[in-house]
């Protein structure tokens, strides 16, 4: 039987599945780990944790089905990641996480001031914020010298797995758009000028599309990972853009919103919008460009909450639900660890308002998923008011299993939202866009074949008021609450 292999690193865990080219899921597996936070506002990963965890949902996945034929191999990852490397791939320091990491605040004032914002939103599409990869490596530039002085070598998780199984050093444009400021949008290339003045020393990747084929397995590659020498590989991109693939929602009009540990959206269309508040990026093909938009703690705010309170999850969600819109008058700020979109604050902070003694666990839940739904409802009302053409909602990820996340987040933004029956994520779009690179004339995959639209999540009208004043409150407490929280954030970063 012919099958593909899709490996994607996540922040907490990297799952692989082995898909047979009708869709069908032959076999997955999935290795956990863990982000470091060195600092307030670090989070960094050691890029070894990437490629060993590979070699290992291959071997899994390979000895559970020895009778298969792999065709070709898509590989995914969080991002946009920073991770430096020498001239013999040995990485130069762990790897610097997307916009969860805020370290560099200074080196985005800097850029900024430098470059001037209205140049910047030409030449790339967004202003620079913590989600900029260009900035975390001017970070290494200034604050590391001795490792900056190694580097050679720039990568993100799937183009590290790439260049470990080819030795091929590549970029997708999806994810070298959101290395800002030295990707050009509308020319769909590096900006030269300003890589060069920012990062002249390191090697600029190869551009090519998350589909297109980054090179073949090689001898040492096969050897390790039991996948076959000359399988092609595809260069992959970032795992919410694999994700929007996995569900077909990359197609003009769509919005993928995708729950995990943080909560992500990306909407699809052919203009190049540009908004101060949401990133705009390039697409996962040609023609494409996205406005896109991500909370920096969803089922990270949820599991808090749980190992606080040493529940489980079924309890907290039974109680939760009992709790009723509105959790009895609590109201959350789910600023846990910074925001990125809409109000690109990494000083912000979370704030429980309304607690009282009577509340219990239940209540804090149920506020939890109410806040996660309320920065969804910003980010999207924020993309409408720059021009997004909305027009379907598609949900992806493992908070999609959760029946009261998505009617809560329905209720809230008022959308009906569609669930694939797949919702996996991002290892099966990667392995998706590798049948798709190899498919023969004519013969391309479907997505709604292999991954149909099952359960389709209307919101309660009854409750819509309500959550237009919860609405109104969760943005008024942030502006009235901010001064503050910003005092604490720059305690937290003293102590």
């Amino acid at each position: 039987m012919h099958c593909t292999l899709g490996v994607d690193v996540g922040t907490s865990s990297t799952k692989g599945v082995l898909v047979a080219h009708n869709g069908e899921i032959l076999a997955s597996a999935t290795r956990a780990h863990e982000v470091d936070r060195p600092h307030t506002g670090w989070v960094e990963m050691v890029a070894h944790i990437w490629w060993d965890e590979f070699v290992s949902i291959a071997g899994e996945l390979i000895s559970a089905h020895p009778d298969v034929e792999i065709t070709a191999v898509g590989v995914s990852g969080m991002g946009p990641c920073v991770l430096l490397a020498d001239a013999d791939d040995q990485p130069v320091r762990p790897a610097i996480l997307y916009g969860v990491d805020t370290r560099a605040g200074a080196q985005i004032a800097r850029m900024t001031d430098e470059l001037g914002i209205d140049e910047i939103t030409r030449v790339g599409g967004s202003t620079l914020t913590s989600q900029a990869g260009g900035a975390k490596i001017a970070w290494i530039s200034d604050e590391e010298p001795d490792a900056w002085a190694e580097a050679r070598r720039f990568f993100m998780p799937a183009t590290w797995l790439a260049r470990k199984l080819t030795g091929a050093y590549v970029l997708d444009h999806q994810s070298a758009s959101q290395t800002s400021p030295f990707y050009d949008i509308e020319n769909e290339a590096w900006y030269d000028p300003w890589w060069q003045q920012y990062a002249g020393t390191i090697e600029q990747p190869r551009l090519t599309w998350a589909g297109d084929l980054a090179g073949e397995v090689t001898d040492a590659a096969s050897a390790v990972t039991g996948i076959p020498t000359g399988t092609p590989v595809i260069t992959g991109t970032i795992d919410a853009w694999t994700e929007a693939v996995s569900v077909g929602a990359h197609e003009i009009g769509d919005l993928m919103l995708m729950y995990g540990t943080t909560m992500f959206l990306v909407a699809t269309g052919e203009q190049t919008l540009r908004t101060p508040s949401m990133w705009t990026t390039a697409g996962a093909f040609p023609g494409t460009r996205n406005l896109a938009g991500g909370l920096s703690t969803s089922g990270a705010l949820t599991a808090w909450i749980k190992d606080l309170t040493g529940s489980d999850y079924p309890e907290l969600l039974a109680e939760a639900e009992l709790s009723g819109p509105g959790a009895k008058g609590l109201l959350i700020l789910p600023y846990f660890a910074g925001e990125r979109t809409p109000i690109q604050d990494p000083d912000a902070r979370g704030v429980i308002a309304g607690l009282t003694l009577e509340h219990g666990r239940g209540d804090l839940y149920r506020a939890a998923l109410e806040a996660t739904a309320l920065g969804v409802r910003h980010n999207v009302e924020t993309m409408r008011a720059a021009g997004a053409d909305i027009r379907r909602i598609v949900a992806v990820g493992g908070g999609t299993q959760g029946q009261l996340w998505l009617q809560v987040i329905s209720d809230v933004t008022g959308l009906v939202q569609e669930v694939p029956e797949t919702t996996i994520g991002a290892s099966y779009g990667a392995a998706f866009l590798a049948a798709s690179a190899v498919a023969s004339e004519g013969a391309a995959p479907v997505i709604t074949d292999w991954n149909p639209i099952t359960q389709t999540i209307t919101p309660n009208p009854v409750h819509r008021d309500f959550y237009d004043t919860l609405f109104d409150r969760y943005v008024r407490l942030y502006e009235g609450s901010k001064d503050v929280v910003h005092e604490l954030a720059a305690d937290q970063r003293g102590a």
